[in-house]
């Protein structure tokens, strides 16, 4: 992931903390289904942007420097 492994650990920490508060959130809403109608979803949306769209931005080589961009 071109992580240190801290780095990737503290990542974790985050991602773990972020799906706990998530899952508390589906939980309070199952007993009141007034309360957070969206969050878990939001924050679920939220983590895969961080985990999967960014990443491969961040992965992919800058524009002009691929063999696609050479005409012959």
């Amino acid at each position: 992931m071109g992580e240190s492994y801290f780095e990737h650990q503290n990542m974790a920490f985050g991602f773990s903390f972020a799906l706990f508060a998530a899952a508390f959130a589906c939980l309070i809403h199952g007993l009141v289904p007034c309360l957070f109608k969206r969050t878990a979803s939001t924050k679920v949306a939220h983590l895969y942007d961080r985990m999967f769209v960014h990443r491969i931005a961040a992965a992919a080589p800058p524009v002009g420097t691929g063999a696609s961009d050479n005409p012959r």
